[in-house]
């Protein structure tokens, strides 16, 4: 099983700790760095500027929206960073919601999977560099009667550039293992891996895909899934919690939530609706207390590193291919934003190396009295917000800095340490000074 991580979403004052992220992938050796979007940043954008700082990680669209583009133009974007980036692009396509469709791209959320499979036949027909004519009931190309005629894509590009589905609901699954090179889940749980896999496998077999004893050859399942290293499980469950309410809850419509509808077939029927009751009513906070314990613990990575060593063979034994990792951490997931979006600081590449490792954030800190006596600490908060140095610390040149506030917990037995002396700390990730 291969390791990625999930960039998320971009513009949160948070850019400079993601691309550091990403270069720190780079270096560890993992497989691909995936970006999201909703109506905020869009993935080609940012996957061309990290393209543009990394060497060998893979750029993974997670995902671009069906109804934010055509299908040529699709093509064109991800042919174009393919090209750029030396053969590095992961693209993944979603229909995404009914909310985001039709209230921001103003398409008709209609037909969902007839569209994704004609959208992603013409994708593919584009990038092997095919004339594009198409006739189906959702896209016809060139348009009849009009000046349009069938022309293909100049750009140089691996034909078989892989295509991911991010799929939900049984019937999109299917779909998934029959059109697409793997599949983007979310809220993927061991213990319940059989209902993602068996329709993906149903869908190979359709195709004619994968080896005649195992459909699933060849197919990368690729699950992400919120990692917290932690001995407080208390605190690491309630850190989830608004990431899953916001899903369960607040995701797509009442009528039309997938993520509420997976938690119903794992057995959360009644929490998933009190959950999207409460939040659909603003109670986000009270939506997050609602999530069931099991359920997060079910769908998640949390705990001491041991822990987190044996959850990630138990992906690997459920059929999961590449394990994609998304940061949280306690106390920084703000409840009222749309969406709730993690936060973390330039220590944030801690993340990826505790995996390996099992090496929690820690800090050395010395004071002027002191110098050469380090006081021992860790880390136990990370602001979500970039703010000025301070001004009664820093030069004024220094202050046009933006900066996160880390709070340290710090050994101070011999109480040599008052408060309000200054101090110079140094992060120490993996047990590295950085």
């Amino acid at each position: 099983m291969r390791l990625a991580v999930n960039l998320g979403y971009f513009g949160m004052g948070l850019d400079a700790d993601n691309l550091v992220v990403a270069q720190e992938a780079d270096r560890l050796g993992y497989a691909v760095a995936w970006v999201a979007e909703a109506y905020g940043s869009d993935v080609p954008s940012i996957l061309g500027w990290v393209a543009g700082q990394t060497e060998h990680i893979g750029l993974g669209a997670a995902i671009m929206q069906i109804p934010a583009r055509t299908p040529a133009m699709t093509a064109m974007t991800a042919a174009t960073i393919d090209h750029i980036s030396g053969g590095r692009m992961f693209l993944g396509l979603g229909v995404s919601g009914p909310q985001v469709s039709e209230g921001w791209h103003g398409v008709r959320f209609a037909a969902p999977l007839g569209r994704t499979r004609e959208y992603v036949e013409i994708v593919r027909k584009a990038l092997r560099r095919e004339r594009l004519t198409y006739a189906g009931k959702h896209f016809t190309l060139p348009l009849p009667d009009g000046p349009g005629k069938a022309i293909k894509l100049t750009l140089p590009v691996r034909p078989d550039l892989p295509i991911y589905l991010a799929a939900v609901g049984p019937k999109n699954l299917e779909l998934a293992g029959e059109i697409a090179d793997g599949l983007l889940a979310i809220f993927f749980a061991p213990d319940h891996a059989a209902s993602t896999i068996e329709p993906l496998a149903l869908g190979r077999r359709r195709a004619g895909a994968g080896a005649p004893d195992n459909p699933m050859a060849g197919f990368d399942v690729v699950a992400t899934v919120p990692v917290l290293v932690t001995d407080d499980l208390d605190a690491g469950y309630a850190a989830v919690a608004p990431y899953a309410a916001l899903y369960v809850g607040g995701m797509g419509s009442r009528e039309q939530n997938f993520y509420n509808q997976l938690a119903t077939r794992m057995g959360f029927g009644q929490a998933a609706a009190e959950v999207q009751d409460l939040y659909l009513a603003g109670r986000h906070r009270d939506a997050a207390d609602a999530v069931p314990r099991e359920f997060i613990a079910a769908t998640s990575i949390i705990g001491p590193a041991s822990h987190v060593a044996s959850r990630l063979r138990a992906y690997a034994d459920a059929g999961v291919t590449t394990l994609v990792g998304t940061r949280i951490y306690p106390e920084l997931v703000p409840l009222e934003q749309e969406p709730p979006f993690v936060a973390y600081s330039r220590t944030g590449t801690e993340y990826l190396t505790t995996i390996h490792s099992g090496v929690p954030l820690g800090a050395d800190v010395t004071i002027d009295t002191f110098p050469d006596k380090p006081f021992a600490g860790r880390v136990v908060s990370i602001s979500p917000n970039a703010e000025f140095t301070p001004k009664n610390v820093q030069t004024k040149e220094e202050r046009t800095k933006l900066v996160f506030a880390v709070k340290l917990e710090i050994e101070n037995p011999e109480g040599s340490l008052k408060p309000g002396l200054p101090a110079d700390a140094v992060l120490r990730t993996a047990g590295k000074a950085q």
